[in-house]
């Protein structure tokens, strides 16, 4: 077989950068990608800029887009149309020339993909970038964007060596070593749409090393001798990435093992240049006001190559930046502003690396650098949190740094107490983008030294932009000559979450930090039956802190250590023609070799039948909290009297049983406003299974469409609700059965207001097209000429519209245009202006943030409500202030002008204090809004964080 190329990858933030070792040859070179450069212009070059540039209809001649490669080509090259070629009705331009477009033209380029990767908050797989684009722009999800570029490369490379097609090569994709398992999956899968689906993950910390051990290798043993802890610092465009590495020798040579990770952190040079967008926004004439998202975007571009020219060496004492003006003040509208060198230095050396205590906690107070729709952390300062995961790992470091012969009265062991003094490892490497900026190199470098009591070795990292991409290929290379490996196997721990109702909640370990890749892990001591045919979920948590735990230990996870990981699940399927209704089973875990986590169902009658668990990847936009899972001693009792009701035997059953039974089930399982999520979730599904006989009668129908909407209520927050919806939906096509009665009628409409959250885009717009005619006929005014549909449940119709958060913008515009022009002529009842809230409002109950409605809409809508006699009319009060909610984000935000109308009519009418801190600070909905939002209480334990955009105004 022919011997394949070595290829890394680094899918980064800010650029794409591809290395590579010939067959038979151990010599790394870095790929030159072909891109455009200029109008008609293409080169070569090392880095491809992880962006996209959306162009209008006719901005650029097909010609000036020319690639190498043909379009028919890149087509069977990269499983989609070759940049510069149509995709669907928009030319898509990547590389240095989108970068130059996207700096020049607002609103068109998307940028930091990777980062919307991590944000779990969104859907990622839904089109929701450029962030805060115009309606004509052309639209793109994360994970295609990312794809898009991963085709860009297959297709260069493919031009390049036409019979060595790159996904026939041995391919290892860099990821950052706090990704989840979430944001590992939506890589591989960006990997597969762009024709790449057999490829390996390496941790970006550890390829950066890597790099630098296969360049010292004949000398390694000399290099290290002196270190016995290494920090890899890798901070690039959007994440800082943190990795001890112990360093022992044995028989005179190193030995390599990671011992820590950090966690998560979403601040890196796309951070640095918000802060210098941030500044330059600030010294714009007064009369400008705040940048619309577009504008603000483009501003941001112009500032990253600003903050390149002053952080360079030899960098001039200052930049002029120009932003230009916007429709017919193109150019007479562009403002000029200068950055000095030095002012530029100070605000990102001492606002991102401070000189801080090592005992310094990371503020939790929401700093002012949030946009575009992104969670970044409230602290900038990275040097706090360098010391929080100091503080973390300080036990493991602690031996390490001691090693097997640790000599007293060393400096640290001079500095304090051996228990308080942090332990600061000795050696360093620094990598990514960041760090071509000698000054903040120099600043981490220093405060590391504080803290240590003496200056850090720093290993040469020669190329930081491209040594991670270097470090995979090194890495391959070293694997396949059995050289100098780092081990440590997994970085986190994993634990099932049990729910046994403990509290605090606690979990089993299923797989320890620790654990080799391609090592399986079993629990021969936990059993599980699983339901054949029904869908099965496992919650799961990870931490990356150093306690050692073994398979099968219970942990207790209260502790910030634990983050929880999205719900996995599974459909165990009945054999053909078996009559076995549950099958027991057993848990496998292992790292696979790609780098992934993966868990299997295992029969234990039969090990060679296995069900993967998958883990579920889009936002639903809820949190179930630590709510018991451990259903109430009742229960049973409770199914029986559904049964009753509801149960498969012929019997006769009085109306007035019917309407008993939900007091009956009050009195089995309590109030019902107090029913846990999983007690919820368990009645709904014994109701779902019991749908058919909904239909015995008017009584029957009412209970069920009431309970059930009830107990499924606000249609997400479990693993399982997906299958219910699915099953729910079913029922939609058949409708009703007693046409007739109006009260059935209204508890149909409650139903899918109340399952809302779970349903998809097109089921929503299916109910849309239901209930938006009969509401907007003119021939509803009388009662008695009303259908059913319509009559006494027009209310309920109203805040099921209201609450299709997933339909298209365009539509909701539709809706909300017509319902405010019937409050103006008094044809709506006051309900009207509750459901215009809704509708326009700027943060959504469980929707994507790219899904409300546009700024200037809402602030035409609130012109209507400001119409309006808010102490008469106090629906409307609340509408004004979902509508003018300040999110962070000023791509949904109205101006500060408006804002400042609702908030002195609030203050007039003595509104609540939760009310107006909404248009002044960041905050969540508390029990009481959420109740009226919602149009009633969401189900105990369940905390909305469906965007976790939570800033300070911008």
């Amino acid at each position: 077989m022919k011997q394949p190329y070595l290829v890394g990858i680094d899918l980064g933030t800010s650029n794409t950068v591809v290395a590579y070792a010939a067959p038979g040859s151990r010599q790394v070179e870095l790929f030159e990608i072909e891109q455009l450069v200029g109008a008609g212009e293409v080169a070569a070059r090392p880095l491809l800029p992880s962006v996209r540039f959306h162009p209008a209809p006719g901005e650029i001649s097909p010609g000036d887009l020319q690639l190498p490669w043909s379009a028919t080509n890149a087509d069977a090259a990269a499983g989609e149309s070759a940049d510069g070629a149509e995709q669907g009705d928009a030319t898509v331009i990547s590389g240095h020339f989108a970068l130059d477009l996207g700096a020049q033209v607002p609103g068109r380029l998307v940028a930091s993909a990777k980062s919307w990767l991590s944000h779990a908050s969104v859907d990622r797989l839904a089109a929701i970038l450029p962030w805060g684009a115009a309606d004509d722009v052309a639209r793109v999800s994360p994970v295609d964007a990312s794809a898009s570029y991963l085709a860009h490369l297959r297709a260069a490379w493919l031009h390049r060596f036409p019979q060595a097609p790159l996904e026939q090569q041995q391919l290892i994709l860099t990821v950052p070593a706090s990704f989840d398992e979430g944001a590992r999956a939506l890589t591989l899968a960006a990997a597969r749409q762009a024709g790449l689906p057999r490829l390996q993950l390496l941790e970006e910390p550890q390829a950066a090393f890597y790099d630098w051990l296969f360049r010292h290798q004949q000398t390694l043993a000399d290099e290290l001798a002196a270190t016995r802890l290494l920090l890899v610092c890798d901070i690039g465009g959007g994440t800082t990435d943190l990795t001890l590495i112990q360093v022992t020798a044995t028989d005179g040579e190193p030995e390599l093992t990671r011992i820590g990770v950090g966690d998560h952190l979403m601040l890196g040079g796309d951070n640095m240049d918000l802060a210098l967008a941030h500044l330059v926004e600030s010294r714009l004439p007064a009369s400008e006001g705040k940048l619309s998202a577009a504008r603000f975007s483009q501003l941001t571009a112009r500032c990253r190559a600003a903050k390149e020219q002053l952080l360079a060496a030899g960098a001039p004492q200052s930049v002029l930046l120009t932003l230009l003006g916007s429709g017919a003040r193109l150019i007479g509208g562009a403002r000029t502003v200068e950055l000095q060198r030095e002012e530029v230095r100070q605000l990102l050396v001492d606002g991102f690396f401070p000189r801080v205590a090592p005992d310094q906690p990371v503020q939790q107070r929401r700093a002012a650098i949030v946009e575009f729709g992104l969670p970044y952390p409230a602290d900038p300062a990275i040097t706090r949190h360098i010391a929080a995961f100091l503080r973390r790992h300080a036990q493991v470091a602690r031996r390490a740094l001691a090693g097997p012969t640790e000599a007293p009265g060393s400096v640290q062991d001079r500095a304090a107490p051996a228990e308080e003094r942090l332990p600061v490892p000795d050696t360093l490497l620094l990598n990514g983008g960041v760090f071509r900026a000698a000054a903040l190199a120099e600043r981490l470098q220093g405060a590391l030294g504080d803290w240590r009591g003496e200056p850090l070795r720093v290993l040469h990292n020669d190329s930081p932009d491209v040594a991670v991409a270097r470090g995979a290929v090194a890495y391959a290379l070293l694997r396949q000559e059995h050289g100098r490996r780092i081990g440590g196997g997994s970085a986190r721990s994993y634990f099932l979450v049990l729910e046994d109702g403990s509290t605090p909640r606690r979990g089993i370990c299923i797989l320890p930090r620790g654990s080799e890749e391609a090592h399986e892990i079993h629990l021969p001591e936990r059993t599980f039956s699983l339901r054949l045919g029904q869908p099965v979920r496992f919650h799961l948590a990870s931490s990356v802190a150093d306690t050692a735990y073994q398979p099968g230990e219970i942990a207790v996870l209260d502790d910030d250590d634990f983050v929880r990981l999205p719900p996995m699940a599974t459909v165990v399927q009945a054999l053909a023609g078996g009559t076995q209704r549950d099958v027991r089973v057993r848990l496998i875990t292992t790292i696979t070799e790609v780098g992934s986590l993966e868990i299997h169902c295992v029969s234990i009658d039969d090990a060679a039948r296995r069900w993967l668990l998958e883990f579920q990847l889009r936002g639903d936009g809820s949190t179930a909290e630590a709510a018991s899972a451990v259903l109430p001693p009742n229960f049973t009792a409770a199914v029986k009297a559904i049964e009753q009701i509801f149960g498969g035997r012929s019997q006769a059953v009085d109306g007035k049983d019917v309407r008993r039974l939900r007091g009956q089930l009050e009195h089995l399982l309590g109030k019902r406003d107090d029913w846990e999520m999983p007690l919820l979730r368990a009645l709904c599904d014994t109701l779902l299974q019991r749908s058919r006989r909904r239909r015995r009668s008017p009584e029957h129908e009412r209970l069920w469409l009431n309970l059930t909407g009830y107990c499924l209520r606000p249609g997400f927050g479990d693993a399982l609700d997906d299958w219910r919806i699915e099953q729910l939906c079913e029922l939609l096509k058949q409708g009703i059965q007693y046409v007739g009665e109006s009260q059935n009628w209204s508890e149909w409409w409650t139903l899918w207001r109340r399952a809302a959250g779970g349903l998809s885009p097109e089921t929503q717009e299916v109910l849309l097209g239901q209930v938006l005619p009969p509401l907007q006929s003119e021939t509803v005014r009388s009662r008695n000429r009303q259908p059913a549909p319509i009559s006494g449940s027009h209310d309920d119709m109203l805040r099921l519209v209201a609450s299709l958060e997933r339909l298209a913008v365009e539509r909701k515009v539709e809706v909300g245009d017509w319902l405010l022009e019937r409050l103006r002529r008094a044809a709506e009842k006051p309900l009207g202006w509750w459901a215009l809230g809704r509708i326009g409002a700027r943060q959504s109950l469980y929707g994507s943030a790219h899904q409300v409605v546009p700024a200037e809409v809402a602030g035409r809508w609130l012109e209507g409500l400001l119409a309006v006699d808010w102490k008469k009319v106090e629906p409307a009060a609340f509408a004004a202030t979902q509508i003018a909610r300040l999110t962070g984000d000023r791509s949904r935000d109205l101006p500060d002008a408006s804002r400042h109308q609702v908030l002195a009519r609030l203050t007039a009418i003595a509104a609540g204090s939760s009310w107006i801190e909404q248009l002044t600070t960041v905050v969540e909905l508390d029990r009481a809004d959420q109740r009226r939002a919602f149009g009633e209480s969401l189900p105990a334990g369940l905390r909305l964080v469906a965007d976790q955009t939570k800033a300070a105004q911008t």
